[in-house]
Order: C-alpha cells, then structure tokens, then sequence
C-alpha cells in the first residue's frame, strides 16, 4: 500500500506540473475564457466543436442546462424540450455570471483539456488520500496532509471558477497560480516525508537560510511576474496582438523591479552553488535550480528584445513554476533534523 502510495504522489506532482503547463498555454492563446462556464463547457461535458452547435435550430433536442448563443448573449435551457419552427424565450434564460458570448473553436478545447487534466489531476491526489491512510498510525501527518492536499485542490477549482466568472481577472489568475505552487509544495513535502531515510548531506548552519532566502526571492518574482503579464495582457488589448513591439511599451515599475530582482536571484544561487561544492555539502539538485535559471534568464532576454516569440511566455511562466518546486524540496533538504554527519 505505501509503495503504491508513494506512486500516486509522484503522479499527482507531475499531473499538477500538467495542468500548470496547460494554464499557461491558456493565458498564451488567450483561451481563458473558451468555456464561458464552469465546470462544464457551454453546458455540456464535451465542449462543441463548431459554431453551429451553439446556434438555435428548429426542430431539435435541446437538455436542461444547454448553452447557445444568440445574437450576443449566452442562454441556457431550462429544461429539456424539443424546438419547434420559432425561438421561444420562455424555454431559455439568460446566462448571468458574465455577458461573454463569443466562440473559437481553439480556444474552447485548450480550455477543456486545462480543465481535463486538472480534473484528472484531482482524481489522482483523491486516490492518493485513500491510501495515505496506511500511514495514520505511524505519521499522522502524511495521512492529514494528504486530504489537505485533496481540499486544497477543491478550492483550486473553486479558483478556477472564479477566474471564469470575473472573465479573467488578474488578481484572480495570480490567486489561481499561487494557490498551484502550494500544492506543489504540499505534495513534494509528501515524497520527502516518505522517501528512505537515510541522507548523504552535510548540514551547514547558513545554508537552509540561504535556501529559503533564494525560495522567497523566487515567489516575489513569481508575483511580480503575473503583474508584467497583466500589463502585456492589457496592452494586448489596446495596441492588438500583431503589435507586439509595443508590448512592453512604457512598462511599469514592476517590471524593472522584476528584471533587476533577476540578477539577485542567479547571483545568490550562483554563491549556493559555489558553497556547496566548496564545502562537498552534497544538494546535487542546485544543478537544476542553475539549469532552469538560465532557462528563465534566456527567455525573459527573447520577450524583451526578440518581441515574445512563440511560446516564450509560456516557457518562462512554467520554468518558474518548476524553479519553485527545486528550490522548496532543497529547503526540506537543507533542514537541521535532516542533519547526518556533521555541522560545518
């Protein structure tokens, strides 16, 4: 049971790393908003594929529940019921979360699939709680854990929702994505918490401060981050997504705090890096946090000066995410009760 355990964390994490690529593919195509609803899509729980089957027919079977669009509203059946030759109001009644009403098809399937792995995602951190009971006696935490992290993902959804119904607000969306990173790093507390116990580190009494200093560094970037991405995001908006020169055009201060804050972050676990090999610490996992940094450092340098080429927002954001998760697992890593051989 607990091998299997153990599994279904690993699988949870990589689904949640899925849904958290997905979601920036979304904000890329601009697809937040192709399901207007939620948690179905334009009603129904596989999403249209083109536009007429949003469209009012005569003659046909409509369920309770049913999205369609007319003239530039959303309308929902209320009932099950067959039309006859003419539109009759008095079966539908007018979507009221938000007055969205427009169809594209790509967008409406990167949407759906966003949505599906997230709800694959949840099946798999359920599964996961159930068998974390096998643990209730020995680590009380792994169990309790375990269902935090199922509730958690509860409330992402719930999340998720409110993202739709505000039509993509941005304070919402950076909700949205903070709340994914801390169950990333609910669940890597969980593969640390039952992995094998014995450890080849050294302990060194500046080296776990060092690590969450880098850790807090990296979630203010994170959040200074979604703030650019809105501004992008409204200049989009008025300027038009051809326009892509002008996209950063007269940016807010977060985004020189943010470009600056940068290079603190790769001095700092460039200094970490060095310590570490210096002393023999061990933390091998420092290599990834370089490798993804310079990964981040390259396409943050292509957005601004290459005019975002395809695909590099969704890289940084997601390269982010990741830098995230290396760096919280090193904390654990780097904590006192981990302490194996001798203090430096």
């Amino acid at each position: 049971m607990e091998k299997y355990y153990r599994k279904l964390i690993i699988a949870s994490l990589i689904l949640v790393y899925l849904v958290i690529v997905a979601g920036a593919v979304v904000r890329m195509t601009g697809s937040g908003m192709g399901c207007p609803d939620w948690p179905k899509c334009f009603g129904t729980y596989i999403p249209p594929t083109e536009v007429s089957q949003l469209e009012w027919h005569s003659n046909n079977e409509y369920k309770k529940g049913q999205v369609i669009i007319v003239g530039e509203t959303l309308q929902v059946a209320i009932k099950d019921f067959t039309t006859l030759s003419e539109f009759n109001k008095r079966n539908w009644e007018p979507y009221t979360k938000h007055d969205y009403a427009k169809f594209n098809v790509w967008h409406t399937w990167i949407e759906y699939i966003n949505r599906l792995l997230g709800a694959l995602a949840g099946m798999a951190t359920f599964i996961m709680a159930i068998l974390s009971l096998s643990y209730w006696k020995k680590k009380k935490l792994v169990t309790i854990l375990s269902w935090l992290v199922v509730f958690s993902m509860g409330f992402q959804g719930w999340l998720g929702a409110t993202v739709v119904y505000s039509v993509l607000e941005p304070i919402k969306i950076t909700l949205h994505m903070l709340m994914a990173l801390i169950i990333v790093a609910m669940l890597l507390y969980l593969i640390y918490k039952t992995k094998n116990p014995n450890s080849t580190f050294v302990f060194h009494k500046n080296l776990r401060a060092l690590f969450i200093g880098s850790l807090v560094i990296t979630l203010v970037q994170i959040v200074l981050g979604t703030q650019v991405r809105q501004f992008v995001d409204e200049q989009i908006g008025s300027v038009g997504e051809h326009a892509k020169n002008l996209w950063l055009n007269k940016p807010l201060a977060q985004f020189y705090i943010h470009r600056t804050f940068s290079i603190t972050v790769v001095v700092l676990n460039l200094y970490i890096a060095f310590l570490i090999k210096k002393r023999q610490l061990g933390y091998t996992k420092i290599n990834w946090v370089l490798a993804i940094l310079l990964i981040e450092v390259v396409s943050g340098i292509f957005m601004y000066y290459m005019d975002f080429p395809f695909g590099s927002q969704s890289i940084h954001m997601v390269f982010a995410s990741l830098l995230f998760g290396v760096q919280f697992y090193l904390v654990l890593e780097a904590s006192k009760f981990n302490k194996t051989q001798e203090t430096l």
